[in-house]
């Protein structure tokens, strides 16, 4: 009893002081990821049954969070400014796995290469959520923004697929899913989305419906937002769809439906997702991180350090190669990767088809990565994202904005001219 005392104490102090520290290099997830730790090591988390919750919690809160980034974004500028998401997804994705592989034969030479592409596979997927401070810094532009928020959103469903199938090739024992491994890939990629747009629309406008004719009231809307969220991801796992892409497809497809009509719709999933996501982050550190910092080698230090500073920037670098992004956008976006509960709870989901010595590796270098990059990320956002404000500041308006491109009130933000024109 004492132990959850303490917890909701802690939830509720930081929730007086949480705009303040949103300005500081002290973000929630290294809050609750340290205080988790810290509960763990005083005995106050019971070991029965937490392991359970953190995978439950952690899939509905990325489930929730997929879902209100989605719907939060516009659409209409989205398809006008679609390059640079859609290069980092297409050819930033493969490449970071690919030189991950690589990193980490060189660094893990006793492990199977399958089991190395499995890891860098799971490394691959980024949480936008571990850099809040970059995500909601309206000083840069939305451009930008929209950019990191589109591929944080679709790379956990789009990096599934080749997990599982890593997940295969290490354990070779498993059963090959019928149809095979391209058919059970081109579901999940083709599925997820068409079912998550196509509910998240229709909730959309049965929405708006119900508002017209009061069949409906606020206090409930909010609540079937975080039910169509969840629908989606079970209606796609039933056609054998990725179910983290349709909740982000049916945040797309409800936000372009309902969008300027509904605000409290995104305040209270807002307020939930985040309740979720701190939860997620303190079970994390109390159930995993402690013993996934014991079984932290230099060698798989190196390569977590290598995914974050090297695999990832080197990738985007590249896959932005040929467009319009200037050298200071290609650096950031290269840094802003962080890994977050998409790389913890994909290899909790992988973690059962391996003997439990193998299991743990995997596991605990995902773990030790989550709580890593929270650390580095979470440092360096706020004081990162005020840089490439100011860089972009300080940039000729023809520097990253063609003449032929849109102007800055296509995007339909509150951001001046001065700072549509720097993206």
């Amino acid at each position: 009893m004492m132990g959850y005392l303490t917890i909701a104490m802690v939830v509720m102090m930081f929730c007086m002081i949480a705009n303040r520290l949103s300005r500081t290099i002290i973000t929630a997830p290294m809050v609750f990821l340290g205080f988790g730790a810290l509960v763990a090591q005083v005995g106050m988390v019971p070991a029965a049954g937490s392991e359970a919750a953190l995978h439950i919690v952690a899939e509905i809160a990325l489930i929730i969070l997929l879902f209100l980034d989605a719907a939060q974004i516009d659409q209409r500028a989205l398809l006008k400014r679609r390059v640079w998401p859609f290069r980092m997804l297409a050819i930033g994705l493969p490449l970071g796995f690919l030189f991950g592989v690589a990193l980490g034969w060189v660094l893990l030479p006793d492990w199977p290469l399958a089991l190395i592409a499995l890891v860098a596979a799971i490394l691959v997927p980024t949480d936008a959520a571990l850099g809040q401070s970059v995500i909601s810094n309206t000083d840069i532009p939305e451009r930008p923004r929209r950019a990191l928020t589109v591929e944080s959103g679709l790379n956990d469903g789009l990096a599934l697929p080749l997990i599982l199938i890593m997940a295969a090739l290490a354990a070779p024992e498993r059963m090959v899913p019928e149809g095979g491994w391209l058919t059970f890939s081109a579901k999940q990629v083709v599925l997820g989305p068409l079912v998550g747009g196509v509910l998240g629309a229709i909730g959309g406008w049965v929405l708006l419906w119900a508002k017209r004719t009061r069949a409906t009231a606020d206090i409930y809307e909010g609540v079937g937002a975080l039910a169509l969220a969840v629908t989606a991801y079970l209606a796609a796992l039933q056609v054998g769809g990725s179910g983290f892409v349709a909740a982000f497809a049916a945040g797309l497809g409800f936000g372009a439906v309902v969008r300027g009509q509904c605000a409290f719709v995104y305040e209270f999933t807002e307020s939930e997702g985040q309740l979720l996501s701190w939860t997620a982050f303190f079970l994390l550190g109390a159930v995993l991180v402690p013993d996934a910092v014991a079984h932290l080698t230099l060698n798989t230090f190196l390569l977590i350090l290598g995914s974050l500073v090297l695999v990832r920037p080197l990738a985007i670098w590249l896959s932005l190669v040929g467009t319009d992004a200037s050298t200071t956008t290609r650096l950031f976006f290269g840094w802003f990767g962080p890994r977050g509960l998409a790389t913890a709870l994909f290899a909790l989901l992988v973690f059962q088809q391996f003997d439990h010595e193998i299991g743990e590796n995997v596991l605990f270098l995902a773990v030790n990565a989550v709580w890593i990059s929270a650390v580095l990320h979470g440092v360096t956002g706020a004081p990162g994202g005020a840089w490439y404000a100011r860089r972009l500041s300080r940039m000729n308006a023809s520097a990253e904005l063609k003449p032929a491109e849109p102007s800055a009130d296509a995007f339909k933000t509150n951001d001046k001219t001065a700072k549509g024109t720097m993206e």
